[in-house]
């Protein structure tokens, strides 16, 4: 009964949070979008960053915390993610949705929406491969990308970890595993489990 009256309440402060409700529709917005076409929308990124960055300044105690804490989640969403738009990993969409989000959060959840989002992005890979039945490629794929990276890196030249099209498992549409790893952390950090 206390579980069920926990959840309740959770239903309810996110229900009344404007911030969580616009962050939340955002974030479905663009997991249908990457799902149907492998695109994030420019317009939701920057719009939503900017709502975020607004609501979260006006919002605060004081607009200084507020502002320092929406640009230092959008920084640290952004930081993230960029190294793996730079190695050809990720498209910038997904890395402009997760600063997006981490505009939002604050710096400190940023970091755990970013761990959540890492999870729910290798649980999603392992199912995709499963689900294609080419799950022993996508293992051989990744021994070779991080053999290849590591060579790269001792070798001192840029590392690639980008697959030839004809190596490839498939694309997946990473928009949807930040949706979901944001909410599972969103909710666990509402819940205290975080």
């Amino acid at each position: 009964m206390q579980e069920f009256n926990a959840v309740l309440e959770l239903l309810a402060m996110l229900a009344t949070d404007i911030r969580m409700l616009a962050l939340f529709a955002l974030l479905g917005v663009a997991a249908v979008s990457d799902w149907r076409s492998y695109r994030i929308p420019n317009w939701l990124t920057f719009g939503g960053a900017c709502f975020a960055l607004i609501y979260v300044t006006m919002a605060a105690r004081t607009p200084a915390s507020g502002a320092a804490s929406a640009f230092g989640g959008l920084a640290v969403g952004f930081a993230a993610m960029l190294p793996f738009y730079a190695l050809g990993i990720m498209g910038a969409g997904d890395v402009k949705l997760m600063a997006m989000t981490g505009a939002f959060l604050g710096p400190q959840q940023t970091l755990m929406a970013v761990l959540f989002t890492f999870i729910a992005g290798g649980v999603a890979a392992l199912a995709f491969a499963i689900h294609r039945r080419r799950l022993v490629h996508m293992l051989g794929n990744v021994k070779a990308t991080a053999q290849g990276m590591v060579i790269s890196t001792i070798a001192g030249m840029r590392p690639d970890g980008r697959l030839q099209a004809g190596q490839s498992v498939g694309k997946l549409p990473y928009g949807v595993c930040i949706a979901a790893g944001t909410v599972v952390q969103v909710l666990a950090h509402q819940l205290g489990f975080v």
